[in-house]
Parts: C-alpha cells; structure tokens; sequence
C-alpha cells in the first residue's frame, strides 16, 4: 500500500492511497465466497456456481462494491497514520480505480488539526462571582424540600386552582371541525406549567368536577403543525379529577424527617454550609468558562467545515444516547418536538464551533506552557477513575490501550492549562 498527501486550502487534505491488485484481488474472492450462497445461477446448485460464471452473467463489477467496502477502513486507517497528519474529521472518501487485475486506488479528503496563533491569556479580566448566601436563597432551599415531600391529595369539594394537577377530558375544534391530534382522554395536566397553549390553562381556573367548559385560544404563529398556525381553536373540555400538592410544615419534625437534625435551626445551618460550598463551585466553574471564552476570542484559527461537522455530528450522537437512556429514541423525540435533524444541527453548530475553539486553544497553551504529565499524574487519575465506576485501578489500566492512555494525558494537560489561566485572571 502506498499514500501520497495532497494540502488543500483552509486546513483540509487530499490522501491518495493505492492498494496493491493482489490484495484487491483477495477481496473480491472473499466478496464472492460471501455472497455465493445468495445468488442463482441456472444449471447449478445454490451456492455452487463458479466466480467466472457469475461475473460473466451479472458483470465483472458484481463482487467490487464488497470488496471496496472490506479495503478500505483498514488501508485508510494505515494511510491516516502513515501520513503524519493529525486528522480531526471523518473521512470524504472518492474511488478513483477500481478493477480487476489492477491496484485499487482511492481518495479520503480530511480535515487537519488548524494552527493556533494564541493572543493574550493571561491575567484576563473576568467578571467576580457571587458567594454570598442570602435568607431568601435558604427559603429557597428548605420550599424545594418541602415540595418534594409533599403528598397528593383528591380534592372534591373546590374548583380547579393554579397549581393543581386535574385529569382532564378534552377536544380541540378549528372552524368547527375537529382535528387530528386534538383529542385526550383522562389527561394529566398540571395548572400553570405552561405545556400547552398560551392562555389554555388559566381559562380551566374555576372549572368544577364533571362541569363542561369551552376554551377559546389561539394556535402561535410558529405552531409546529404549519395547518393550525395563528388559527383561533375551541377546546370542549371536562375535568373528571382534581389533585393538590399538600405541604408538611416547617418545623422541627419536618428537619428530623428529612434530615439527621433535630431542629430547623441545625438544618438551616445545613443547607447555608452546602451553598456556600455550591456558590463557590459555580463561580469557580463560571470563571474557568468567562477566561476560556477570552483567551479563545483572543486567537486565530481557521477552522474547517469538515471539522464542525464531525463535532455536531458527534453531539447528535451524545444527544441521542442521552434520549435513549431516558427510553425515547430520536425518532420519538423529533415528533414530539417537531424538530428536524437538520434543525437539530443547526441549532447544535454554534456551540459546536465554540468547544472546537476552546479546546484548540487550550492545547495550544498546554504545547506553549510546557504542560507535561508524567505517568504518576495518570495513575491518580485513573485511581479516581476506577473509584467512581466501583473497579480496581490496576484492571482498569490494563483494560486501557496505548492511545486512550495518550488522550487521558492530553484532556488532564488541557484541564490544567485551564487551571493555569483561572488562576492568573482578574476578577472586576
């Protein structure tokens, strides 16, 4: 196998990689020898028929899409790294040759990681965090933890208010007609969340047990369902329950419920300690944010579009995986929400651009800064590591190749050059 490299412009290059006849050659009899147990040939059994006798009937090309396909991952892969380059895209890949007896030669177009021109770093002004804790912020804390403690309970002797929760009978009507998707049955619906249209909620206030009320709103002008958009709809309504939050009191026993103190006080005291130490890691985390985004605004980098691509690409995938954890696939998710995948890019791609900036920079002052760790600083971070996922450190390391161990020291390199520039703003 040979590669030769071609620069492009804006940080982009060309790989021509030429894989020898003899290995194409091997690839298409295993293309064969794959599919020939799938194929009819009259006069032989399934499974039987000669290669020759195949391509005669179907075409000499019949094997080399197969073929290519089995090529080429490992040939780029030898090419990428023979190359020299560091490739920071997936791969635009052209077939050039492709033909029996001949060597097979394709094109991979890839982004190359861009040169960083670093501007000022250091000592950069950043706005001051706020640490302190207020009376209200304690309030706060303590009205959560009486929300979430709270009991539900049937409410049969009032009408519906903002904050309950009711179950709900209803179908919507535009010119008269009732249309598709406009209909529930024994919905849940919370009082003041808001879920659906503006000004829906708020004339279901007042509303008795078993009583029939008419909604009257209209659709937003950007309403997902582009037939429904700035029309005026009536809902037919019916409230079948009603359901209120009850809330315990707060006191004594309710600290001792809800945590190991014995008084409101102590309890109190508690939760100020735990946002003192919260505030202070927001305003750590929102400093080390504000210096980044400076040192990055202050560089140069030409960043190709390849580059984004396979970042947005990437956060689509996070996004989905994420979904997927809370049991909704993307495709669930794009109808609930109306959303393209191409929206979904889009929408994705500016911050895209900004953790691609960020990071660049970032490596730019690990290289300048001379930021280097040692094989001691991995073993700590791997120990910590194997902590949280409940494993020996030892194991956890051996599982590891040569390239993750080179990626973990580079992302610790990376934290501590942000540690670096933190440490030497000014906060105003």
């Amino acid at each position: 196998m040979s590669v030769q490299v071609e620069n492009l412009e804006k940080n982009m290059a060309k790989l021509t990689i030429e894989v020898a006849a003899e290995e194409l050659e091997k690839a298409i009899q295993g293309a064969y020898l794959k599919q020939k147990n799938q194929i009819n040939m009259p006069g032989f059994r399934k499974g039987k028929a000669p290669r020759k006798m195949i391509e005669k009937m179907y075409g000499a090309g019949i094997f080399y899409e197969d073929a290519a396909n089995a090529l080429i991952p490992e040939a780029y892969a030898k090419a990428s790294e023979e190359s020299g380059l560091e490739i920071v895209s997936q791969p635009s890949i052209d077939v050039v040759q492709l033909e029996s007896g001949k060597p097979f030669i394709f094109t991979a177009e890839v982004a190359v990681k861009p040169e960083v021109t670093l501007g000022e770093y250091k000592g950069l002004e950043v706005p001051a965090g706020d640490l302190e804790v207020t009376d209200e912020d304690i309030e706060a804390e303590l009205k959560r933890e009486q929300e979430r403690n709270s009991r539900i309970v049937d409410v049969d002797d009032r009408a519906v208010e903002s904050g309950d929760t009711i179950r709900l009978d209803f179908e919507g009507f535009v010119d008269g007609e009732a249309f598709a998707g406009g209909k529930g049955n024994d919905y849940p619906l919370a009082i003041g969340s808001n879920s659906f249209i503006p000004g829906f909620e708020d004339q279901l206030i007042g509303a008795k047990i078993g009583e029939d009320v008419e909604v009257n709103v209209t659709f937003p002008e950007d309403y997902q369902a582009e037939e429904l958009a700035g029309k005026p709809a009536v809902f037919k309504c019916k409230v079948n329950k009603i359901e209120m939050k009850e809330l315990p009191a707060l006191d004594d026993d309710f600290a001792k419920d809800v945590s190991e103190f014995d008084t409101l006080e102590e309890y109190k005291a508690d939760i100020k300690a735990n946002l003192e130490k919260k505030k202070a890691e927001d305003a750590k985390r929102a400093k080390e944010d504000a210096v980044v985004e400076k040192a990055a605004e202050n560089a140069q980098m030409e960043i190709p579009d390849a580059m984004i691509d396979t970042q947005v690409e990437q956060m689509v995938n996070d996004f989905a995986r994420r979904m997927q954890a809370q049991g909704l696939s993307m495709e669930q998710y794009v109808q609930i929400t109306g959303t393209t995948p191409q929206m979904m890019k889009d929408q994705m791609k500016p911050q895209a651009v900004k953790r691609i900036q960020s990071r660049l920079v970032l490596e730019k002052i690990a290289e300048v800064e001379n930021i280097q760790i040692s094989d001691e600083k991995l073993d700590e971070e791997i120990a910590k590591m194997a902590e949280m996922y409940k494993m020996e450190a030892d194991k956890l390391k051996e599982m590891m190749g040569d390239y993750e161990k080179e990626q973990m020291k580079k992302d610790i390199a990376v934290q501590e050059a942000v540690t670096l520039i933190a440490d030497a703003a000014k906060e105003v």
